[in-house]
This record gives C-alpha cells, sequence and structure tokens, in this order.
C-alpha cells in the first residue's frame, strides 16, 4: 500500500510549483532548500513515480504526474485548512485572519467607507487586503492565496459562489465644452459616435462599459487606453474623448482635481458589486454575513457633482 503523503510534503510541492524556485519555495515554507528538496524527493520515493525531470532546465520543471500531484495537492491542502476553519467560525465567527482581493475599481473608493464599518461591526476580523485585476485574483482565490473576493459581476469564477450586494450604475463623463454636457439622460445611441476611453485590456470594467453602450472590443481599436480610473478621469477632463464611470467611483473622489461633466444614462446600465468565494467553502455563512455591512457602505452616498 502507498504509503499517504503528509501535509508539509504537499505544502512543499505546492509552493515550488508557484514559486518555480526551490530558494523561494523554500523561504515561503520557512524551511532550507535542503529541507525543502528532501521532503520532495521522500514524496517521489513514497509514491514511486517521478514528480520533477531533473533535465538540464534551470527551472523546476513538473512531470505530467507531478502537475497533476500538484492539483491535488491544493484541493487536499484546502481541505484540511476547512477543517480548522470550520472550528474557527463555530467558535467566533468572522474573527481572526481574512484575505480578501478587491478589484482596483472598486478598493479604492469602497474601502476608506467600509473599513470603519467593519472594525466596528466585527472587532476581531483582521481583514488582510490585496488588490488586483479580475483574473489574478480569481487564480489567487482557486489557489487558496487569497479567502473571499470583492469585485464587479458579472466576471468569469470557474469554481466559486458569487453573492451580488448591490448595483453600480455608470454615469457618463464629459468634458465641459462637450455639446452634450447639459443633455438629460444620455442613451447608447449618443455616445455611439464618440471617442470613448477605456481602461486598459484586463480591467473588467472595460468590458462593462462597452457592453453598456452595445459596443463590441473592436470599438476601442487604436484608442490609447488609460491604467486607472484617476488617469481616465484627467483624458476627459483634456477634451480627449468621452468615458463611463461607475457611480461609486465618482462617490469615492475620483473626479478631484479635474473638470468634467457628468450625465446619467438611460436604463441606468451598469455593474453588479458583489462577493465571492470557493465553491463549497466551509467558511461560505461568515462570508455572507459580511454583505450586510459592506451594503450599509455602499448605502452612504456622498453628493455627485452636476
Amino acid at each position: 500500500m502507498t504509503a499517504m503523503p503528509s501535509p508539509q510534503q504537499l505544502r512543499y510541492l505546492v509552493a515550488l510549483a508557484e514559486h518555480g524556485h526551490f530558494g523561494r519555495a523554500a523561504t515561503h515554507c520557512s524551511v532550507t532548500q535542503s529541507t525543502l528538496s528532501a521532503g520532495i524527493i521522500a514524496l517521489e520515493k513514497q509514491l514511486a513515480i517521478p514528480l520533477l525531470d531533473r533535465g538540464a532546465a534551470k527551472r523546476p520543471v513538473f512531470t505530467a504526474a507531478g502537475q497533476e500531484v500538484v492539483a491535488r495537492a491544493r484541493e487536499a491542502l484546502n481541505s484540511l485548512s476547512a477543517i480548522a476553519e470550520i472550528a474557527a467560525a463555530e467558535q467566533d465567527p468572522l474573527s481572526g485572519p481574512l484575505r480578501l482581493g478587491v478589484i482596483p475599481t472598486v478598493g479604492p473608493f469602497l474601502l476608506p467607507r467600509l473599513m470603519p464599518v467593519l472594525r466596528e461591526a466585527f472587532p476581531r476580523l483582521r481583514l488582510w487586503l490585496r488588490e488586483g485585476l479580475t483574473h489574478s485574483l480569481t487564480a489567487d482565490l482557486a489557489a487558496g492565496r487569497l479567502d473571499l473576493l470583492l469585485l464587479a459581476l458579472p466576471a468569469s469564477l470557474p469554481g466559486a459562489e458569487t453573492l451580488a450586494l448591490a448595483e453600480d450604475p455608470f454615469l457618463a463623463a464629459l468634458p465641459v465644452d462637450h455639446p452634450l454636457a447639459e443633455a438629460g439622460a444620455l442613451s447608447a445611441d449618443n455616445l455611439a459616435g464618440e471617442r470613448l476611453l477605456l481602461l486598459e485590456d484586463g480591467h473588467c470594467l472595460r468590458d462593462h462599459a462597452l457592453s453598456a453602450c452595445r459596443l463590441g472590443a473592436d470599438r476601442a481599436a487604436g484608442v490609447f487606453p488609460a491604467t486607472s480610473l484617476h488617469t481616465l478621469v484627467q483624458m476627459v477632463a483634456s477634451g480627449l474623448g468621452v468615458t463611463l464611470l461607475p457611480r461609486l467611483a465618482v462617490e469615492g473622489g475620483v473626479l478631484a482635481g479635474a473638470e468634467l461633466r457628468l450625465r446619467p444614462l438611460a436604463d441606468a446600465p451598469g455593474r453588479t458589486l458583489g462577493l465571492a468565494w470557493r465553491a463549497r467553502s466551509s467558511r461560505a455563512r461568515e462570508f455572507a454575513g459580511l454583505a450586510g455591512p459592506i451594503r450599509a457602505a455602499l448605502g452612504a452616498p456622498a453628493t455627485i457633482p452636476a
């Protein structure tokens, strides 16, 4: 009968796969490189199969079986963590560390309002924050590096459960001297002939904005993209084009230092803000318990400039 791998051996293997370097993996696991290497060699002997292709490559190369074992090891470690999380959640819900990933078009505008609410509601919660694009945060969630995501929906989130929190409608942002600057609610047809400025590829807001205007991805071809909403605002203020801004960002002060005009959109298209966690997570009930405080923070809008 094949000997069962130890959790430590699985941690060594997953760390090596994620860091792609024995030294960095050993540092991550707080052991020496020789200890990590010995642990993986021992695992190979126990399983009686090679997990690494020890050729001339400078970086670790996993065999086909090794890649499969790494995937299963991640699942096993997540399951082991879930056991401890179940006990902790029963003893003291929403306490201790929670690793939260937030997209950059939400974090800077919501967190200043949200953090005081969470500190008051859950004083024993220790929130570790990571900002990143949706695809990066999704990978970190699947790998167990993050526990929960606060992001915009719809989004591709395989293997995750989601909880919608609130709608975040778009507002059209125009230069002050634009012919539509004093118009009422604008339609997609009003914006069809305009140079629509967008965030660079990889930001989910880019796709949401194109969808709101009923435009395809080719509509953005040849337009110089912005790296952040603040940059996008400055480009519009300079007369380079128009854009769509989430109401959350406007309420969060994205217009500071820029002079432009905001107009509502007909039918109020926008995005949905929500939470996402790994499917069948033992902490699902805890995560759902955050919905109330987050909705409370979202429901305290500031005055939107005319």
